[in-house]
């Protein structure tokens, strides 16, 4: 039984990856889960410089997940380089770098700094507000998308996967501009844009006002734009957005990913990933699949 999979030149022992900002970089998790075992981790989002995030309070539960407006908090990439890389590289799994930033050029420091590194693949994180761009996320405007991804092609020695946002129009124009631009594969879907009101104290749940949706709540419209993604381009999709069993994650295969990243559900089951692995090699044996190649991108 072969769960192996390729994204970007990469090869993965199996498709089950950790989605950015919900599982650091494995340090928090290490004691629960064999590491080992994980097909990649993509780590909390990286920036240049230290990032405070934004005033508490930052996270609400809401029905069937939880919004959060963390603003990407880290202690920026000198500190990764130093701290967490070398944790990761303890491991037999795969090194996604998750790249955040408020313009092009804190992007390409970030990618520079990765270059010389043992980081396998560089996810960008294009719902982060463009400074440049009047706070519009990088990932809502097509042209801006192809600008950035093509820059930090210029520039990065790692694959580039482009994290793409789900609030825009129609995920497809962003999946091919991204394409066109020479990304090496896509993940999505990024949080959906929510807000929550506490109807006692009559104010807002978060000190932000709006925050990010996941959790299994937004699934449905997580597997309909990877399904639209993957039928739109020809690079490898990774797929995410509510995966909390086995069953959740091949239905993100059958829609056309190639691997899933689990997120929202660590926090809920520190052991989800290693539960939704054993419980994709059970379906491969039940329905003898015999790789799993033969589930990617199984309905049309």
């Amino acid at each position: 039984m072969n769960t192996k999979v390729t994204i970007g030149g990469v090869e993965f022992k199996n498709p089950v990856l950790t989605a950015s900002g919900t599982f650091g970089s494995g340090m928090e998790y290490s004691d629960f889960v064999d590491l080992n075992r994980l097909g990649g981790i993509i780590t909390k989002g990286v920036a240049n410089v230290p990032w405070e995030g934004n005033p508490v309070p930052r996270v609400a539960e809401t029905y069937g997940g939880m919004l959060n407006a963390i603003g990407l908090q880290n202690p920026g990439i000198c500190v990764f380089i130093e701290r967490d890389l070398p944790f990761l590289e303890q491991y037999d799994t795969k090194k996604i770098v998750n790249v955040c930033g408020k313009s092009v050029e804190d992007y390409l420091d970030v990618v520079e700094k990765l270059g010389d590194t043992s980081v396998d693949m560089l996810e960008i994180n294009v719902s982060c507000p463009n400074v440049k761009e009047g706070a519009i996320a990088f990932g809502q405007k097509a042209d801006c998308l192809y600008d950035i991804t093509s820059q930090i092609k210029k520039k990065a020695k790692q694959p580039v996967i482009m994290k793409l946002s789900p609030n825009v129009t129609d995920i497809a124009e962003m999946a091919k501009a991204a394409e066109a631009a020479g990304a090496d594969g896509l993940s999505l879907i990024n949080t959906l844009t929510g807000m929550k009101i506490d109807v006692h104290r009559r104010t807002f749940a978060l000190a932000n006002r709006t925050g990010g949706l996941s959790g299994p709540a937004i699934k449905p419209v997580a597997v309909r734009m990877v399904y639209q993604a993957a039928q739109a381009v020809k690079i490898p999709v990774i797929g995410m957005g509510g995966i909390a069993t086995a069953e959740d994650a091949i239905e993100f295969l059958l829609a056309g990913a190639s691997a899933v990243a689990v997120g929202a559900m660590n926090f809920v089951n520190p052991y989800t990933t290693v539960e939704i692995l054993e419980g994709i090699e059970a379906y491969m044996r039940k329905y003898e699949v015999e790789d799993i190649g033969e589930l990617i991108g199984g309905v049309r």
